[in-house]
């Protein structure tokens, strides 16, 4: 396997690793497509591939490739770009997709939060239920002030250690 910037690299050590990370990302939920896909790019020096170098790669269908990058663009871990020139769409990771899929998150936690704070008002805050709720929603509340501190300091940190990537 030849990468775009000329270095070969072993097909079996990259699809080892790849399949190795897409069952860590499965365990931890992802669904198994997008977790291979995912997967591949992250593994690809350019960090972006074609369906058809997806397809190829990884063994699947067209078909298959489409459903899980729509899903990935969907909770923002890959970007879609056009080859210049092409009607063909190349799929990318980026350095920091971690940090902005994480921080994509932020919206899902104000709409628990929200959620909660009305079953808390329509279940009674001082039943059993109510208290659950309110305790739940408490949780969100300081993780989703503990994600916005980490996210600060991963700043400050990749900035340190990778520069302006």
């Amino acid at each position: 396997m030849t990468e775009a910037n000329g270095t070969r690299r072993d097909p079996e050590a990259v699809s080892r690793f790849v399949e190795h990370f897409a069952a860590q990302l499965v365990e931890a939920g992802l669904p198994r497509m997008p977790a291979r896909v995912f997967a591949a790019l992250l593994a690809s020096d350019s960090g972006a591939l074609t369906s058809a170098e997806l397809s190829e790669q990884l063994r699947i269908s067209p078909a298959a490739v489409s459903g899980a990058v729509r899903y990935l663009a969907q909770v923002h871990m890959l970007s879609r770009e056009r080859e210049p020139g092409s009607r063909r769409e190349r799929y990318r990771v980026h350095s920091d997709q971690w940090y902005e899929s994480l921080t994509n998150r932020e919206a899902i936690l104000k709409r628990w939060e929200d959620a909660l704070r009305e079953g808390v008002t329509g279940l009674g805050a001082d039943t059993p239920a109510g208290r659950r709720l309110a305790e739940t929603l408490a949780f969100f509340e300081f993780v989703e002030r503990e994600i916005a501190a980490l996210m600060e300091r991963w700043r400050v940190h990749r900035e340190k250690t990778f520069g302006g990537t």
